[in-house]
């Protein structure tokens, strides 16, 4: 559910960077037809843009959408206003000049506080949605380190923002760097290194999911 609308936090004759909430699709495709994405708001919010964007091209098939995050990470994405533009910047994207980083909430107290992950990463061929740890899979290299430990001793189960904190329930905000652009890397490596990120849905486990959904 969007509970909140994309925010504009810069423009020029170039490009647009936008605040995208979380659970908000970025690019429109067959599978999500009935739902209303970034993509969809921008051309409302930006309809003189509309008629620079033609299907025949992937500046156009993707509105201008530079790059994206999954649906439900909320953070910075940049919309290229011109074709030239869209080129340049996914090219930096491409040779790494762009150094992204996100914050996580994970189960556990991660050790070591900081560290690298080198890991292919390759979509599971019995579930399509979803992507692991495989032989052969493509490189995917995450860097992190530790911001802030959690840890709660109560007396019994108590609710942290409609979360149930379990006794001894125990977390680690991290900020994590990708050096590569695997769909739901930072979510598989932390999964894999056994610390899945809070909440989510399809790596954190079902324990872990129906405590954190409550």
């Amino acid at each position: 559910m969007i509970k909140f609308d994309p925010i504009v936090i810069y423009e020029d004759n170039e490009l647009i960077i936008v605040d995208k909430p979380c659970g908000m699709i970025v690019n429109k495709s067959d599978t999500n037809k009935d739902e209303f994405t970034l993509q969809d708001w921008i051309s409302e919010k930006f309809s003189i843009l509309n008629f620079k964007f033609s299907t025949n091209n992937e500046f156009g098939k993707r509105g201008g959408i530079v790059h994206r995050l999954d649906k439900d990470t909320s953070g910075v994405l940049i919309v290229a206003k011109t074709e030239d533009a869209f080129i340049n910047l996914q090219s930096q994207f491409k040779n790494r000049d762009v150094q992204k980083k996100y914050l996580a909430l994970v189960h556990g107290i991660v050790e070591p506080k900081n560290g690298t992950i080198n890991i292919p990463i390759e979509r599971n061929p019995f579930n399509r949605k979803r992507f692991g740890v495989f032989l052969g899979g493509r490189e995917a290299v995450t860097e992190y380190s530790t911001i802030l430990n959690f840890k709660f001793f109560p007396l019994c189960g108590i609710r942290l923002r409609g979360t149930i904190i379990k006794k001894n329930e125990e977390f680690t905000l991290l900020e994590v760097s990708p050096h590569t652009g695997r769909t739901h890397q930072i979510r598989v490596h932390l999964m894999h290194l056994g610390h899945p990120i809070v909440s989510d849905i399809l790596y954190a486990g079902r324990k872990n999911i129906k405590a954190d959904l409550k």
